[in-house]
């Protein structure tokens, strides 16, 4: 199954979750200090709310969550045949999960996240090992660290400005 994925900035986590809790019919799947997120299945949405943006509020990235590896690399490979600007994270940390995902932005600079929850954990991102670079953690270090993402397909000279990574 593929799911929507929309994640906006808010300043009042509170008040957003009243609202959001109102218009959808239901509780968020995921409260945190800074962050809620709502696992819809009708319509089959992930979205979620976080006061991290960082003096901007509004839509931060879009994005498809997928179930299984497959899935994942059918859209890194459509991404990859296109020549879309990617940005690949592989294994990483955000949003309280554990996730492997890569990215695309739009001509409009809007970044698209495409990613497979893996798990979850107790922070927002889990920071590389003190000392550590992307370059020199072990593959154990990278599945909970953010890491540096490599780039390929055509520049756009657009840099992702999501909450994550």
């Amino acid at each position: 199954m593929k799911r929507f994925h929309v994640h906006v900035h808010v300043d009042d986590l509170a008040r957003n979750i009243d609202f959001y809790s109102k218009m959808f019919g239901a509780a968020p799947a995921r409260v945190e200090s800074d962050y809620a997120k709502w696992m819809l299945d009708e319509p089959a949405v992930n979205f979620a709310i976080s006061t991290r943006g960082h003096g901007h509020t509004g839509v931060d990235h879009l994005g498809i969550q997928v179930d299984n590896d497959a899935d994942l690399l059918a859209m890194k490979t459509q991404a990859q045949a296109a020549d879309l600007s990617l940005i690949d994270e592989g294994a990483t940390t955000c949003c309280y999960a554990r996730s492997d995902k890569h990215w695309v932005i739009d001509p409009q600079g809007l970044p698209w996240e495409h990613f497979q929850t893996l798990g979850t954990i107790p922070v927002f991102r889990e920071e590389a090992p003190a000392g550590t670079t992307a370059s020199t953690t072990t593959p154990e270090d990278q599945a909970s660290a953010c890491c540096t993402p490599k780039v390929s397909g055509k520049p756009i000279g657009i840099p992702v400005k999501s909450s994550c990574c």
